[in-house]
């Protein structure tokens, strides 16, 4: 496959506040290869989102979308490129004063590049394909969480991006919501979109992704299939996978295994 059908990220270092987060990182995403990142939380896997859209700016390294290097561009030389790729936020992120066809529609509309009548056909076509489509003129407070995370799917539909990324798109939300989440981020990909979720949800990762990548310490432990991780003798992929009592991803600094109540606070 040529570099134009991938986005990739390559010997990428980044830091806040002195602490790395991510460290001589190298990542692929292929077209049609649907991977999930794995990780504890506050590993960094919503971090190398923002770097893969050009939110953040690396301290070193390098980002492509395609055959385009964007780290260092200015937005405007690369925004054609970005549109390639659609995110789904873990809240939503919808614009609460717009109803759901309006934030459906938000960026058609802004792009100037389709009739109205034009845009109310794909808003109504993307919020039928997601299961929503009676919500058109309700506003997203009056939405439940599921209806929600489905609206945002809708809107990233919308302008019919090749790569879908998914920001925990499953947190908060009960075992029908993420069963109609799971459905059609498999319906996506049997449609031929290119998904890439961050998450810690192993349930919903191996029932939407062929590929997982493990992110520990700011640097990738594990890449491989579902066979390979549950095979793997990596300590803290086994303790991921099977966490135990002595969990290996506390921070012994700070958590003093001996008092339970400190681990409860946690």
């Amino acid at each position: 496959m040529s570099s134009s059908d991938s986005i990739r990220i390559e010997k990428l270092c980044y830091s806040i506040g002195g602490r790395k987060i991510l460290q001589d990182f190298d990542f692929h995403l292929e077209r049609g290869v649907n991977r999930t990142i794995l990780g504890v939380s506050g590993a960094g896997k919503t971090t190398i989102l923002k770097l893969l859209l050009g939110l953040l700016e690396p301290d070193s390294g390098k980002v492509f979308i395609g055959n385009l290097c964007i780290t260092g561009l200015p937005e405007a030389q690369f925004l054609e490129q970005r549109k390639r790729i659609a995110i789904v936020f873990q809240g939503g992120a919808l614009f609460d004063s717009m109803t759901v066809g309006e934030n459906v529609g938000y960026r058609l509309l802004e792009e100037g590049k389709l009739s109205q009548g034009e845009i109310t056909n794909i808003v109504l076509e993307k919020l039928s394909f997601v299961g929503v489509e009676t919500a058109l003129d309700l506003y997203p407070a009056e939405l439940s969480g599921g209806m929600k995370k489905r609206v945002a799917i809708a809107r990233a539909l919308a302008a019919d991006p090749d790569y879908i990324f998914f920001d925990e798109p499953t947190t908060g939300l009960d075992p029908i919501g993420v069963h109609n989440i799971c459905n059609l981020m498999q319906r996506l990909q049997a449609e031929g979109k290119t998904t890439l979720m961050v998450t810690h949800d192993l349930a919903t990762a191996f029932s939407t992704s062929q590929r997982f990548t493990f992110l520990h310490k700011a640097r990738i432990l594990f890449e491989g299939s579902e066979e390979e991780m549950r095979g793997s003798s990596i300590p803290e992929v086994c303790e991921f996978l099977e966490p135990t009592d002595r969990s290996l991803f506390y921070d012994v600094q700070t958590v003093n295994l001996k008092q339970p109540e400190q681990v409860e606070s946690l």
